[in-house]
């Protein structure tokens, strides 16, 4: 069994692979034509958006992954049968459920994989590649991982320590100058709401710098005059695709902290949390298909029904979502109920296969 294990993940791996380089091949392209039509903006040239296509590639990789399982075991499974391999296996003495969990072997890595590129890999690159576009786009906008975004407003240069879903921003710091370069006010605020087609900030500090002496004084709120609007600052909210499902979880315990909504934020990390195992859901998935080939005598039909359901499923997974902000649906069943109905789908497929 150790080298049928072997043979087996060998042929699976190979088909997956070439799944794979065609499928994020063609998410690569659309998302680089889709940047086409901004190139040029400011200082979003050829070389921006080629970095940014690059860059978001694992946010692709890891929302196609369950979509590759699949399809790369039916391919490679398919191959296997129009040889007669599989039954020869079966053949030889090898059962049914010994050749599934061979399969899940190879399902299992797919989820360790899954589990990596969400966790490590996707939020670092999609973090720097939504960096990069922004940058690009408006020249006059900076973003620091460790010191907040700094934005530059006619003769001001602002300091936003965050923006929250709603807009909101934190920790807001407006450094002033004059002609000659020179600093003179610098105005600290702990929160800034937009309301009425204006900018209101909350628990202000303004420090007036003169050539003979320094002044400060405070208030509760007051109105500020800017340039910078939501728009511009909608570009750099925090999204679900940039954070791990550590990072989210703790992001969604600093929302509630500022009375923010959390839904499209739980559904994200309820999401990253299953979504590694639905590939595994997948990769079964495929197993009955192949294998009610030789009851069915219909290789294209099955292939077609299982390449189906496969599309089927990211639908699913990607439209249900959306129920949690119309209906108010609990993320955690948004985000498991479409794995959970393929499961039994597969368990009862395989059963009749069986």
């Amino acid at each position: 069994m150790k080298i049928l294990n072997l043979y087996i993940g060998k042929i699976l791996l190979h088909y997956t692979l070439v799944v794979f380089s065609v499928l994020l091949g063609l998410f690569m392209l659309v998302n680089f034509i889709d940047q086409l039509q901004q190139i040029g903006t400011n200082n979003y040239h050829l070389k921006q958006v080629l970095l940014y296509v690059l860059l978001s590639a694992p946010r692709s990789i890891y929302e196609i992954f369950p979509l590759v399982g699949l399809l790369g075991t039916i391919l490679g499974l398919s191959a296997m049968a129009a040889d007669s391999e599989l039954v020869v296996m079966r053949a030889s003495g090898v059962s049914l459920l010994q050749i599934a969990l061979a399969i899940m072997k190879v399902g299992s890595l797919y989820v360790l994989v899954g589990i990596l590129v969400g966790e490590f890999v996707t939020p670092v690159a999609e973090t720097t590649a939504q960096r990069i576009r922004s940058e690009a786009l408006n020249s006059q906008v900076k973003q620091q991982t460790d010191f907040g975004l700094w934005l530059r407003d006619n003769r001001s240069f602002v300091n936003i320590g965050e923006v929250l879903p709603d807009l909101t921003v934190l920790r807001l710091k407006v450094f002033e100058f004059d002609d000659k370069k020179r600093l003179r006010s610098l105005v600290a605020a702990d929160r800034g709401v937009f309301t009425k087609g204006k900018w209101i900030i909350e628990n202000v500090r303004q420090t007036l710098l003169s050539e003979q002496r320094v002044t400060s004084q405070q208030a509760s709120s007051a109105r500020w005059i800017t340039d910078v609007t939501p728009g511009i600052l909608s570009v750099f909210l925090i999204h679900p695709d940039q954070l791990s499902a550590v990072q989210l979880w703790r992001y969604i315990v600093h929302l509630r902290e500022n009375a923010q909504q959390t839904s499209v934020y739980e559904l994200s990390f309820w999401g990253k949390v299953i979504e590694p195992f639905s590939t595994a859901v997948m990769v079964l998935l495929a197993i009955p298909f192949v294998f009610g080939q030789a009851r069915s005598g219909s290789t294209g039909r099955n292939l077609f029904v299982g390449i189906m359901l496969g599309l089927a499923f990211y639908v699913f997974s990607k439209g249900f979502g959306y129920l949690v902000q119309i209906y108010g649906v609990p993320p955690l069943l948004a985000a498991a109920l479409p794995t959970l109905v393929f499961s039994v789908l597969a368990l009862f497929m395989l059963r009749r296969v069986a």
